[in-house]
């Protein structure tokens, strides 16, 4: 319940200990809602995130919950209810980017971005779309290497190109149930999945492709799932690139 007594919405939020899906359940929190904080494995950063909002006032708690698991989603889904009563949005932020040549992928690597990244992300959609509540909205995350086609992320674009395509069938599946469904397209973004294992002079070149001159912000992410989650209840069934203009 919220200080005046009413029932506070809810959101899920995967991959929500770090990274974008951190600044998400913080900008979400903003707005009102109560969150679970879902995440892989990093038990430390999990709670210094959910600490950070029940300081602020904030309801949360976070949920271990292999994404591609879907007895473990289905229990995650559980706990939401059984803490808050339900769930009103869903946010697929967890996914992981090893790059490689296409020539030089270990199948094996292909086969844990597909699991983690395509099936991840229809198994938590899959539970979003038996239990959402009406009014509620599914928000995905793909990214503009789909339209980019850089070196080295053959098994990463293919995997979101997976998405997207998840994302628009879905759209049209939940007719007249009222539940948006749509994905955020990030470009190079300043978290530690886009940084992690690059040279500074790479990354400079990579932030100077875009007019803006610079990497994107987790928290400019962050404001455009908020709207797609709030206010934004007429874009339904759409890719939203957001990568400061460099496609």
């Amino acid at each position: 319940m919220t200080e005046d007594g009413s029932t506070p919405r809810v959101a899920i939020v995967t991959g929500g200990s770090r990274g974008i899906g951190r600044e998400t359940a913080e900008r979400l929190t903003r707005d009102g809602f109560a969150v679970v904080v879902n995440y892989a494995g990093n038990t430390i950063e999990a709670a210094a995130t959910v600490d950070k909002l029940t300081a602020s006032g904030a309801q949360a708690f976070a949920v271990q919950a292999d994404v591609a698991d879907d007895v473990a989603v289905a229990g995650m889904f559980d706990h939401a209810e059984q803490r808050f009563g339900g769930v009103d949005v869903v946010v697929n932020a967890a996914g992981i980017m090893p790059l490689s040549p296409l020539v030089d992928l270990d199948l094996a690597v292909l086969d844990r971005v597909l699991r983690t990244n395509v099936r991840g992300t229809f198994v938590v959609d899959q539970q979003a779309a038996r239990r959402l509540r009406p009014g509620g909205a599914i928000v995905n995350f793909s990214s503009s290497i789909t339209r980019f086609s850089r070196p080295g992320y053959s098994a990463y674009g293919a995997s979101k190109g997976a998405v997207e395509a998840i994302t628009l069938t879905l759209a049209r599946e939940l007719e007249g149930r009222d539940i948006t469904v749509n994905a955020v397209a990030p470009g190079p973004t300043a978290t530690a999945l886009f940084l992690d294992g690059k040279s500074d002079e790479l990354i400079a070149r990579i932030a100077g492709e875009s007019p803006l001159k610079r990497l994107g912000r987790p928290a400019e992410l962050a404001e455009v799932v908020a709207f797609l989650a709030g206010p934004g209840r007429w874009i339904n069934g759409q890719v939203l690139y957001v990568n400061g203009g460099a496609i």
